[in-house]
């Protein structure tokens, strides 16, 4: 080895301590920001699975009112030829009320509650509208945009 790649050595170095503790610590906030959003991102998608399953009973609420002449919070008895789905993992029995509301319990990473999608409709040349609330331990980021309140 001549002297030239000695010096050229010498002066070749790693990180230093402190260079390598500030990249730790940056991670180290990005990930308390990273895992809860990344937390209440895996609830509502399994949540958005109940809005998901929701949607035929929707379906059944509006054809029903429609095809016997009614708004859609006046269902009444044709509530009973509701087929329900099964259950899945993430969500119970879908339930069709006599008022057209439908309910969707869920349960997913330990909240219980239920998804409730009430319909209102004027008169019968209106189209229905859903307001969709949600009832349990799921806080309001952890809910489809949806059935978020205000």
């Amino acid at each position: 080895m001549n002297i030239q790649n000695i010096r050229t050595l010498k002066q070749q170095g790693g990180f230093t301590l402190i260079e390598l503790m500030i990249v730790i610590a940056i991670l180290a906030i990005l990930m308390a920001i990273a895992i809860p959003a990344y937390q209440d991102y895996t609830v509502r998608a399994n949540i958005s699975e109940c809005v998901s399953i929701a949607g035929g009973a929707k379906t059944f609420v509006s054809e029903t009112a429609s095809s016997n002449g009614t708004t859609a919070p006046n269902l009444g008895a044709a509530n009973a030829q509701y087929t329900q789905p099964a259950a899945t993992e993430n969500c119970g029995q879908v339930s069709v009320g006599t008022d057209g509301v439908v309910t969707v319990p869920y349960d997913v990473a330990g909240l219980t509650g239920n998804m409730v999608f009430t319909p209102t409709q004027a008169n019968l040349t209106d189209n229905i509208q859903w307001t969709c609330t949600a009832t349990g331990g799921a806080n309001n980021n952890q809910l489809p945009a949806e059935c978020r309140g205000t």
